[in-house]
């Protein structure tokens, strides 16, 4: 049995998730089975279309969106703690039970930050994970904790971003 290891890619630069899913269909690409489960975003993004049609990778929909959420303790805030809270233990249950090789949990490190999933939850995951299960968990400032545990850190800094200039995502491009 392989050991499957632990990848962050962080950052403030563009391209974070672009990196898992180029890895989720390299290891579908291999006749590796990949789970992909979203946190903080919607159904919409064009790449899920692409997704969906290679035989291999499963992602998990978002059942509800939030917005932008805060910081700040609010009622959304608490809201979305509950339903990512359940997001990511379905997440965890399927790529143990169901035999999965590689599991994506994309923007984990923002929902971390945002205490909508609980740190020491996900640290628990990562040192009981399947021993064979490859993971990797997307999104900017990850818990010193949990960068501790991993075995690849990437950081994707921004040199120049078109946002700073006023230009706002596109579809096919940022989503």
């Amino acid at each position: 049995m392989e050991k499957g290891l632990i990848h962050i890619y962080c950052g403030d630069g563009k391209g974070k998730t672009t990196a898992a899913i180029g890895l989720a269909v390299r290891a579908a690409g291999a006749g590796k089975k990949v789970l992909i489960a979203r946190f903080l975003k919607n159904d919409r993004s064009a790449e899920l279309v692409s997704l969906k049609k290679i035989p291999g990778i499963t992602v998990l929909p978002i059942e509800k969106e939030f917005g932008f959420i805060r910081k700040e303790d609010n009622p959304v805030r608490q809201e979305a703690a509950r339903y990512y809270s359940t997001y990511f233990e379905t997440a965890v249950r399927m790529a143990q039970q169901e035999g999965f090789d590689l599991l994506v949990l994309d923007e984990i490190n923002a929902a971390v930050k945002l205490r909508i999933v609980e740190k020491d939850r996900l640290a628990e995951f990562l040192e009981n994970k399947p021993e064979s299960l490859e993971v990797v968990l997307t999104g900017r400032d990850p818990a010193p904790e949990i960068c501790s545990m991993a075995d690849y850190i990437s950081e994707i800094k921004k040199i120049r971003h078109p946002f700073d200039e006023g230009i706002y995502a596109r579809p096919g491009i940022e989503y």
